[in-house]
């Protein structure tokens, strides 16, 4: 069992950086693929970004690629989200997933666990 634990949300303007963290319990995280994912009010939840369980792999959303930077830690059990340029339409609640694989991909359904989210806003 991993439990995952997000942080770092909040309130921003257009433009500006936030970076979120992951923390994940457990001794089993590095065996993990990690992923971000979004939902915003009326919409699905949405792939952010996710990075193989060595972080020698990542993959992006087109909407964030170039602007969001996913990375991990295994010796603190924690992966993170660097958000850059930041947008309005960036604005949700960003959960963190792990898949008990070696890579996943854009599908909520190739996870097994799951945050409880932290929310982002970004104001114009």
């Amino acid at each position: 069992q991993v439990q995952l634990v997000e942080s770092g949300g909040g309130l921003v303007q257009a433009g500006g950086s936030l970076r979120l963290s992951c923390a994940a319990s457990g001794r089993t995280f590095s065996r993990n693929a990690m992923g971000w994912f979004r939902q915003a009010p009326g919409k699905e939840r949405e792939f952010v970004g996710a990075i193989s369980r060595d972080g020698g792999y990542r993959i992006y959303a087109d909407s964030v690629k170039g602007r969001f930077t996913i990375s991990r830690d295994n010796a603190k059990n924690t992966v993170y989200l660097e958000m850059n340029s930041l947008k309005p339409e960036d604005t949700a609640v960003y959960y963190c997933a792990a898949a008990r694989t070696v890579v996943a991909g854009t599908s909520v359904g190739e996870y097994d666990y799951w945050g409880q989210g932290t929310q982002v806003t970004v104001s114009s």
